[in-house]
This record gives structure tokens, sequence and C-alpha cells, in this order.
């Protein structure tokens, strides 16, 4: 299914910071919106609210994983292909995550060290796999999503 799609700029202006890949000061950043989007049946919109409250209480409770429980959601839901699902997820997850570590930070619960080291091997695992959720097929992410998500849970199990 080949959906239309509108591509939306969306600018952000701050003179205090700049673009880290331009160097500009204002930003820019698209979006491909989906025309579908505004026939969402208000039945739907309510379920993706309950889902969203879902996904940000297991994000902010497990400190992550909020994106295990969305990727589905968004596929089912919204009928999102793999790939839109995955990086959706991300773009949901990221500011879930922010707060969460904020709250964490406040609390006293971060040990610098580990996000120092492990936080470096996120960032470079980060971008090696958004290249390679470009460029791996739908059916070989959704392979590699279930299977990690079956292993999580028999890890929790065991």
């Amino acid at each position: 299914m080949n959906q239309k799609k509108t591509k939306v700029l969306i600018k952000m202006p701050n003179s205090s910071i700049r673009c880290v890949l331009c160097g500009s000061n204002v930003c820019k950043a698209y979006f491909f919106v989906s025309n579908k989007d505004e026939h969402i049946s208000r039945k739907a919109k309510t379920i993706l609210a309950l889902a969203g409250s879902l996904v940000g209480f297991l994000n902010g409770f497990f400190g992550g994983g909020g994106g295990m429980v969305c990727v589905p959601l968004l596929q089912k839901i919204l009928r999102l292909n793999t790939k839109e699902s995955h990086a959706t997820a991300i773009m949901v997850i990221f500011p879930l995550s922010l707060i969460s570590a904020t709250i964490y930070l406040l609390n006293g619960y971060i040990e610098f060290y580990p996000v120092l080291t492990v936080g470096l091997g996120v960032f470079v695992g980060g971008i090696v796999g958004s290249f390679a959720l470009k460029w791996l097929p739908p059916k070989t992410v959704r392979i590699i999503f279930a299977i990690i998500m079956f292993a999580g849970g028999i890890k929790l199990i065991i």
C-alpha cells in the first residue's frame, strides 16, 4: 500500500544554539506526513493516546523499553510499515527518555562512568542502526526485532 505523503518543513529558530550539521542558527527538520492522517477515527485516536500512556509509563518505570511496545502498536493501529514504525517510535521515545533521565538524575540514580562508557557505544550503535534500518529489507527488520523481543522475554523469565 503506497500512501501519498506531504513533505512538511519545521523550522526551529534558536539564536543560542548552532546546528551541528550545517552551522546555521536555524535548524530545519523535514517530516513526511501522510495525507491519510486526518482520517484517523476517534476510537483509533483514543487507543493511540492510551497506548502512548502505556509506552510512557514503561519507559519511565523501566528506564527504557517503551519502543518494544510502541513499534507493534504503530504497525497495528496506524498500519505504518516496518521502517516507518521503528523510526516513529524513536521520535516518540526520545523526549520520553530525556524526561525520564532528568528525573532519575534529580533523584541521584545515575552513575556517570557507565553513562560515558556505555553512552559512547550507544551513540555509535544508534548511528549504525539507523543506517542499517534504511538498507535492510522490512522482513529482515521484523525478524531481528522479533528475535530481540523473544530473547529479552526469555532472559526475564530465567
